[in-house]
């Protein structure tokens, strides 16, 4: 009998990844490594003297726990795949964009933009750390892209290639109007304050005639772009708004600005004053910083995937006996494919070699994976677990079972234009304030004095602009997004979080989502297990290749086996066979023709040994840290239902956390999924949010008023969704709802503030006693004060919901 192992003995972590090493035999120079690819990664930095990259931050690598294939990226020589790939070539020199999502401290950027001192023909390469991409310029002549791949493979950050890399419709181009449009108004607004400056702080009638003529003429120019060019998207709007027979929250700045833009040419040309252009170009820039605050914590995020993000680009054809790569999209029927293991299967196929142990979870949301015979169907979606197999297909990739997942209306529905409350008040707001400049127009030209009518009814529209609505809209949204993406919840549209507000009940996933997306928990009840019991059910075990029976197998954790004779499987029942001269039967309690002696809250394998039953194992899934407190938090809220592709095994463990009050449904498609969800939609008017994380739940997440989709890694895949959480942050969801839900209360609190302010504004503009400069100065004031009110009210609520609120 080897020694026992002290419980005290330190762990040795791996000087690459950080993980821990499970021997001592790994060592390079007394440094451990817990694998061999790691161990490679260091040698080949070593090499090129890169170990700066150990110096930057402690264990910066990620573990490589699987050799890459020699020809996985054989298909990158291919000319049709390649030019789709690249942004740019001539033959000599070429250029594209790579995503790595193992992307995470500075020790990497460093690395990363060193890689031509690895491979010779990498002429540049440039990380974007926000988006974890890398755009590389290399060599034609030198090295090839399926090398730079190979070596950025080797060094433990392979690319995420995916079918939807190559599709015509979703190349990546970035947007950077909204910056040229701040750039400009910035531009333009310092320059005419600048120059209006020489008006406010002079007295009366000393600034020259020819000085004043010229920075009158100056600021209207420099006005023109901000007006025609930064401020179109607030145009745009409110003309899409009134196409739609509403006033959204643009249309009153809109309107205020055209205003001002034509009260000010009125001063200037009569003579009578400067007009407002410094607080127009101002109120412009600002607004235009908030929105861009509210768009840019989502950049790394991506909300709209489908199957082509799920699928790779290319997969081995065998023909003529000869395997070579060919394009998905190229794959015709009764193509005969290979698959690895860790694979996807793109196509809906039959199983003609290999043992298949397929992976469903994701698409169906069965927790434990299935093992299929040859001549069986094996579907789209599912992930290789095993060994080499070789599949004939049915289906091409358009016409898969997973393809067609897409094809419900659900994802095609074109979105309708949103109202929110926020277009209600802005809507009555201008009512009020045309309403206003109205009636103290009329009172002043009932009055004679026609010079204070029109300085009265213009000046109202200005200094009671909406835009203080839609500045505090702005900037509170956009904070309250950057602090969710500081915690790893990110969401698609600052819109989402007024709809938090409506949320009434909550739709949860179990596989994935309440439980882990690896491993189970395997507990033991029974007999006394000795070394010599375990030896001869893990040598029976091993003859299978049942999911259960693996599980069951690593957790006795039994090396040395004895051999197995007349063994024999019943699908879908239990094992039987005889082991060192004695017969033993493992499987359900039927098979075993036995009743369980444990209760029904996972799946149940009895071992029976010559006509006696020794004992049971219980399989379950493992829940994520923190849901049931996440879960407690929830029910003081919303009421919960739970949809599962999976069986009902789970049944008790479900009900002890959801509670008996809340709706459970088992082994749902995912067709049912989204009906369900619209069922609580039009017969009980509730607004749903579905929490899932697989493509079976992507109807639903779809149908329903928001859809949070779990991941667990920055590189695994999300369906489409309108937020996205880090499954290790699940726990902290409720306090990120109820941090969003109190955004709209503190838009209306700094918007209340406002209007105070205004109506000091609006009693001497009614007056027509409001001087030019008082009124172009209380506008950037009020605007200013409104920005840092919503950064000081966010912060302190961030606090309170005790969020991280700053960077990592």
């Amino acid at each position: 009998m080897g020694k026992l192992k002290s419980h005290t003995e330190e762990k040795i972590s791996c000087y690459h990844c950080g993980d821990d090493c499970k021997s001592n035999d790994i060592l390079i120079e007394q440094k451990h490594f817990c694998c061999s690819g790691c161990k490679s990664v260091y040698e080949i930095l070593n090499q090129h003297d890169l170990c700066t990259y150990y110096d930057l931050n402690s264990n910066p690598g990620v573990g490589l726990k699987t050799e890459i294939r020699a020809d996985k990226f054989q298909f990158l020589d291919n000319e049709d795949i390649r030019k789709k790939l690249l942004q740019f070539t001539n033959g000599k020199q070429s250029q594209l964009t790579l995503y790595l999502p193992q992307i995470h401290c500075s020790s990497c950027l460093w690395l990363l933009e060193n890689l031509h001192m690895i491979e010779d023909g990498v002429l540049n390469a440039t990380v974007n750390f926000t988006k974890k991409e890398v755009f590389i310029v290399y060599d034609e002549t030198k090295t090839t892209l399926r090398k730079v791949v190979e070596t950025l493979s080797r060094i433990g950050y392979e690319p995420h290639l995916s079918l939807n890399e190559i599709s015509t419709d979703s190349l990546k181009k970035m947007d950077r109007t909204r910056w040229y449009k701040i750039g400009v108004a910035g531009f333009c607004f310092a320059n005419i304050m600048m120059m209006s400056f020489a008006d406010y702080l002079s007295s009366a009638n000393h600034v020259e005639t020819k000085i004043q003529t010229f920075f009158q003429g100056a600021s209207l120019v420099l006005v023109l772009p901000v007006l025609f060019y930064a401020a179109t998207e607030f145009f745009v709007s409110a003309w899409n708004g009134l196409k739609n027979r509403f006033l959204n929250i643009d249309f009153p700045v809109a309107l205020a600005l055209v205003i001002t833009f034509f009260r000010s040419i009125y001063e200037i040309f009569s003579g009578i004053g400067n007009g407002y252009l410094d607080s127009l170009s101002g109120i412009v820039f600002f607004m235009l910083i908030g929105r861009w605050l509210q768009s840019r914590t989502n950049q790394t995020i991506s909300f709209d995937r489908d199957y082509k993000s799920f699928f790779p680009i290319a997969i081995n054809v065998i023909k003529e006996g000869k395997v070579a790569p060919v394009e998905i999209a190229s794959v015709k029927v009764n193509d005969v494919i290979q698959i690895h293991s860790n694979e996807i299967i793109p196509v809906d196929a039959i199983l003609s070699k290999g043992a298949a142990r397929i992976d469903y979870s994701f698409v169906s949301g069965e927790s434990m994976p299935v093992a299929i015979t040859i001549g069986e169907m094996v579907y789209a979606g599912g992930k290789q677990l095993d060994g080499l197999l070789e599949l004939i297909v049915v289906k091409e990739v358009s016409q898969s079972y997973l393809t067609n997942l897409w094809n419900n209306p659900v994802f095609t529905k074109k979105e309708i234009v949103r109202k929110t409350s926020y277009d209600t008040i802005s809507k009555y707001f201008t009512y009020f304030v045309l309403f206003l400049g109205f009636i103290a127009g009329v009172y002043w030209h009932l009055q004679g004095k026609d010079n204070l009518m029109w300085n009265a009814m213009t000046t109202v529209l200005i200094v009671a602009c909406p835009c203080a609505l839609l500045l505090s809209q702005n900037y509170t949204h956009g904070n309250i997004l950057r602090i969710l993406g500081l915690n790893k919840f990110y969401l698609r549209s600052p819109d989402l979080i007024e709809d938090f507000s409506s949320i009434n009940h909550i739709v949860l996933d179990k596989t994935g989502t309440l439980t882990q997306t690896k491993g189970s928990n395997v507990r033991y009840s029974g007999k006394i297990l000795s070394e010599d019991l375990k030896k001869l059910i893990a040598s029976l075990l091993n003859q299978s290749s049942h999911p259960a029976s693996k599980l069951v197998f690593q957790y006795l954790n039994i090396s040395d086996l004895f051999e197995v004779t007349n063994f024999k499987e019943i699908e879908g029942k239990g094992i039987e066979g005889w082991v060192n001269d004695q017969h033993i039967k493992i499987g359900s309690a039927e098979f075993i023709g036995k009743t369980q002696t444990t209760q029904n809250n996972g799946s149940i394998v009895m071992i029976f040994i010559d006509g006696a039953v020794i004992g049971e194992f219980v399989i379950s899934n493992k829940y994520r840290f923190g849901v049931t407190k996440l879960i407690q938090s929830l029910k003081k809220h919303f009421t919960l239902s739970l949809l599962s592709g999976d069986n009902d095994t789970e049944l008790k463990n479900i009900e002890e956390l959801l509670g008996k009050d809340s709706e459970l449904y088992f082994n749902q498609s995912p067709q049912q999924k989204l009906e369900y969800i619209k069922q609580l939609q039009d017969d009980h008017q509730l607004n749903v949010m579905m929490i899932g994380d697989g493509l079976n739940d992507a109807g639903a997440l779809k149908q329903s008023n928001i859809g949070i989709a779990v991941a667990d890694t920055s590189n695994t895949f999300t369906p489409s969704s309108d937020g996205v959480i880090d499954g290790s942050k699940l726990s902290n969801l409720d306090s990120f709802i109820q941090f969003a839900r109190v955004g709209k209360k503190l838009v209306l609190i700094t918007f209340g503030f406002s209007v105070i302010y205004n109506i000091i504004g609006l009693v001497f503009a009614v007056q027509g006693i409001l001087s030019p400069v008082i009124a172009a100065i209380l506008m950037p004031c009020s605007s200013i004060t409104i920005i840092f009110m919503t950064y000081g009210l966010t912060e302190w609520l961030a606090r309170k919901y005790n969020l991280n609120r700053k960077n990592y």
